[in-house]
C-alpha cells in the first residue's frame, strides 16, 4: 500500500509534468478549448479554474500568481479581461469535461477540456449548387467557342487541299498515253549490241599464215 502519494504523475518526473502543464494551460486560455487524454484533463482541471478564480480577483498579486504558471504576457491579459469576467456570478465550475472514447492506436481515454460557455465557430454556408452550375456551363461554352476557332482555320485548309490534289488528276486520254509510251519502251529489244568484227571473221583470221609460195 503506498501513502503520501497525490494526484496523477502520468509517467513523468515533476518538472516534465509541471512544463506539461504550462505548455496546456496556454493553449486552453488561447483557444478556450483543447483535446487530451482524460487523465491528463482531470489533473489540468482544477489547476486551470484556480487561474480563473485569481482572473476574478484582478489584483497585481493576482497576476503574479498566474505569471507563474502562464508566460505570455497577452494570454494573461486575456484572462483577466475577457475570460475572468464572463464568469463573475458563477461561483466555480469554469470548465467541463467530455469524453471522446478511446484513441486509435494504444486505445487511451480521449477528453474535451472547455469552459462551459464555450460554442463552437459555426462554418460559413456553401455556394448555392445553382451558382455553380452556372459557372460550369460557362467554362464548357468557353471551351467550346475555343475548340470551334482552332477548328475552323483546319476546315479552310482541306477544301483547297482538294483542290489541289484535283487540278493535278490526269484525263482519261493522258491516262492511255502514258500507258502507250510505257509498252513501247518494254518492247525494245534487250539483247547486247556487238561493236566491231563479226566472230567469222575473227575464226579465218585466227588460222596460221602460209609461207612461200604455193
Amino acid at each position: 500500500m503506498q501513502h503520501n502519494r497525490f494526484g496523477r504523475k502520468l509517467g513523468r518526473t515533476t518538472g516534465h509534468r509541471l512544463a506539461m502543464f504550462r505548455n496546456q494551460l496556454s493553449s486552453l486560455f488561447a483557444g478556450e478549448r483543447i483535446v487530451t487524454t482524460l487523465h491528463k484533463a482531470k489533473e489540468l482541471r482544477p489547476l486551470a479554474e484556480r487561474m480563473v478564480t485569481h482572473g476574478k480577483h484582478g489584483t497585481v498579486h493576482a497576476r503574479r500568481l498566474v505569471g507563474r504558471w502562464i508566460q505570455s504576457r497577452d494570454l494573461i491579459k486575456k484572462l483577466f479581461d475577457e475570460i475572468a469576467p464572463r464568469f463573475a456570478t458563477r461561483s466555480g465550475g469554469y470548465l467541463r469535461i467530455v469524453k471522446l472514447g478511446p484513441r486509435m492506436g494504444d486505445g487511451a481515454e480521449m477528453a474535451v477540456l472547455e469552459f462551459v460557455d464555450f460554442q463552437l465557430k459555426k462554418k460559413a454556408a456553401p455556394a448555392p449548387a445553382a451558382e455553380d452550375k452556372g459557372k460550369a456551363r460557362g467554362k464548357r461554352k468557353a471551351k467550346g467557342e475555343a475548340a470551334e476557332a482552332e477548328a475552323a482555320p483546319v476546315a479552310e485548309e482541306k477544301p483547297k487541299k482538294k483542290a489541289a490534289v484535283a487540278e493535278h488528276r490526269e484525263t482519261p486520254a493522258e491516262k492511255k498515253s502514258r500507258k502507250a509510251e510505257a509498252k513501247g519502251e518494254k518492247a525494245e529489244p534487250k539483247g547486247k549490241v556487238h561493236k566491231g568484227k563479226s566472230p567469222a571473221a575473227t575464226r579465218k583470221s585466227s588460222g596460221p599464215r602460209k609461207s612461200g609460195g604455193a
